[in-house]
């Protein structure tokens, strides 16, 4: 592993999904010197995935094998699960078939111990209520005895009173940045179970909630070092507090989570990881942060 020889054991960071077609040329190489899977060049670099492909459709356990031998040469690395929407974005879910199906997806991952959580994320229009605090209820009992951490994206959430039953539950509190407009759910550092987790979306206040806006439009955005040193001092509180701390950036566009990522992670660890050399190239932000991968001619040193 190139990334992670000064990374604490309890730290891990990465992006949301790792196949995107704007990725090429810009994380992956252009002409790669030979085959090798996408997942497998990540874990090169980082230690963590949030595989988001199970939010669209439940894939079979044959995908999970994949995944763990194609990320087998990083022995830290890890996998958070997005649970199916069809769970958390439809009225009257029903849970059945379908999170047995789910679960078969897990088993692998449990067993090799490579499974980090489980992520339920529910809409902006999931307004805390008796029915909707009913639903999770239904989820997260029908996920066990899988490890779960709840996104919600509506500050009524935001309730002591559920943190502390989140807390006698054993469901984790994922803490957001995003756009807060109106009543979106604000920052914070919670951690309810074990494993505190940050989910960074991006701050495209433009596109967020704009109708019509695709996936990419939403979430292109990449953080300044600011930005991300007001978490820093969050983030550092919950990690001596809990047994793993999993920050996830969801601003996939063009390869900007991965950037964020390793620029997070150099802060946290005051270390230079090692970075794709397009990334490097791609972004000359990432100068200060990072180190060149060895044997890779002439590419600057920012």
């Amino acid at each position: 592993m190139k990334g992670s020889a000064t990374t604490p054991p309890s730290l891990l960071i990465g992006p949301a999904g790792w196949h995107y077609e704007d990725w090429k040329g810009i994380v992956y190489p252009r002409r790669p010197a030979r085959a090798q899977h996408e997942l497998a060049f990540l874990a090169d670099f980082l230690d963590l995935v949030e595989v988001n492909s199970s939010f669209y459709r439940i894939p079979d356990p044959g995908s999970a094998h994949n995944w763990l031998k194609q990320s087998a040469h990083n022995p830290r690395f890890r996998f958070i699960i997005k649970l199916w929407q069809g769970f958390t974005h439809e009225p009257e879910p029903a849970i059945g078939g379908e999170m047995t199906a789910f679960k078969r997806l897990l088993e692998p991952l449990l067993e090799k111990e490579r499974l980090l959580t489980v992520l339920v994320q529910f809409p902006w229009s999931f307004k805390k209520s008796e029915q909707h605090l009913a639903q999770l209820e239904r989820i997260v009992c029908a996920l066990r005895p899988y490890p779960c951490h709840v996104e919600f994206r509506h500050n009524s959430w935001q309730d002591p009173a559920l943190i502390l039953l989140l807390r006698r539950e054993k469901i984790g509190w994922v803490n957001i940045d995003q756009p807060v407009i109106g009543d979106s759910m604000g920052p914070a550092s919670l951690a309810t179970t074990h494993i505190a987790y940050y989910r960074f979306h991006g701050r495209n206040y433009q596109n967020w909630f704009r109708e019509g806006a695709g996936r990419n439009q939403r979430y292109d955005y990449l953080y300044n070092s600011d930005e991300l040193g007001e978490w820093l001092l969050r983030i550092k509180e919950t990690l001596p507090e809990t047994e793993k701390t999993a920050v996830v950036f969801n601003n996939h566009f063009k390869g900007q989570a991965v950037v964020n990522s390793l620029q997070l992670l150099a802060l946290l660890t005051e270390a230079k990881p090692q970075v794709p050399p397009e990334l490097a190239e791609h972004y000359p932000e990432l100068g200060g942060f990072v180190t060149l991968p060895p044997m890779q001619g002439t590419l600057p040193l920012f």
